[in-house]
């Protein structure tokens, strides 16, 4: 029996991130939302996840704040980042600052499902399970 994947959402548009959290609990994954970084970085210090799905703009602590701050609280947490704005740059430095991978909005659901499969295959690897 596989293990359930946790995955922490993290997004400023409420209705982006109630529908992805649906269809990822619909594929077998446990899912948390978070309307912002700050949230997102209480979420995580009380409960661990293994795959968080971060917008890049965002309101209040950026996309950027917020990567730092959850790779402080789970150095091997796998952080994919989301943008629905050109800032390719902006990712890629993120993933040079401990982003795992990401994806421009909108994408397909199967290229998500896959990355998500493969950070969780990551995480498991460098926690030695």
């Amino acid at each position: 029996m596989s293990e359930t994947i946790k995955v922490l959402v993290v997004d400023d548009e409420e209705r982006f991130r109630n529908t992805l959290g649906k269809l990822l609990t619909a594929h077998g994954m446990t899912v948390t939302v978070a309307e912002g970084g700050e949230r997102a970085v209480e979420i995580l210090r009380s409960t661990p996840h293994d795959v968080a799905l971060l917008d890049v703009k965002m309101p209040g602590m950026s996309g950027q704040q917020t990567l730092l701050e959850l790779k402080k609280i789970d150095p091997d947490l796998e952080v994919i980042i989301l943008t629905g704005h050109a800032s390719v740059d902006i990712a890629a430095e993120m993933i040079a600052h401990g982003g795992s991978d990401y994806l421009l909005k909108p994408y397909p659901m199967e290229e998500l499902l896959g990355i998500i499969h493969i950070a969780f295959d990551r995480r498991k690897t460098a926690k030695g399970a």
